[in-house]
């Protein structure tokens, strides 16, 4: 709609039984200006106020991101690294992942509540994501060009996750040097709700097969899957 050039997000919402999931492809602001993460942070905001769903098929279809069960966000998020970037490369090549992470723009926006508030990101022992020269292991800068524009090496490229009921079981970049960008990539082990009629009706003491589409179980209880 013209609002964010070229940068947005593409959401996609489903149902895996009884449990709503949501997924938001996203490419955020882009830049290392002093303030470019809060850029950042406002797309993140405008993306989940302005992302609606439709529900022509399904009444109960959630309308919103928030109002899924589980929520899984992706793409290049586009956060970088708050240091010099001499510091950035020396910390790369040791790979010292932890004191790259403290200084992440991304980790210390959620650490403090500023965007994505109560969602989980996994543990990343893996090199920076961005920026490469194509078709190369080098990260741009590595080899000063004339002109060429100086970019720091950053974990751009990112998966969150929100909801009850999600494992993650890896979390990893793939050597596919197709762009500037090494992709990132994600398993998870998810816990959805599965009504079990046969339970349902011995538990109402029901003798037909018919069950209310209303009836809301606790999340707790014991059902078979």
């Amino acid at each position: 709609m013209g609002y964010m050039g070229n940068k947005g997000s593409v959401s996609v919402s489903m149902t895996l039984f009884q449990s709503r999931l949501c997924f938001v492809c996203s490419h955020l602001t882009s830049g290392h200006k002093v303030g470019a993460e809060q850029k950042r942070n406002s797309d993140v905001y405008e993306i989940t106020r302005r992302t609606h769903f439709s529900s022509a098929l399904d009444t109960e279809q959630p309308l919103t991101i928030p109002s899924h069960d589980q929520i899984f966000w992706f793409g290049d998020l586009n956060y970088r690294l708050n240091m010099l970037d001499a510091e950035v490369r020396k910390l790369v090549a040791l790979k010292r992942w932890d004191d790259l992470i403290n200084n992440d723009q991304l980790h210390n926006e959620l650490s403090s509540g500023h965007v994505f508030d109560g969602w989980k990101e996994g543990v990343i022992n893996f090199p920076p994501t961005y920026k490469y020269e194509m078709d190369s292991d080098r990260y741009v800068g590595e080899i000063p060009r004339e002109g060429e524009k100086k970019r720091s090496p950053a974990w751009c490229d990112r998966i969150l996750w929100s909801g009850k009921g999600i494992k993650q079981l890896c979390y990893q970049r793939a050597e596919i040097r197709l762009s500037d960008h090494r992709p990132v990539s994600s398993t998870f082990l998810l816990e959805v709700e599965v009504f079990n009629h046969r339970k349902l009706k011995r538990a109402l003491n029901v003798s037909t097969a018919a069950v209310h589409p209303d009836i809301i179980f606790d999340e707790n209880e014991d059902f078979e899957l």
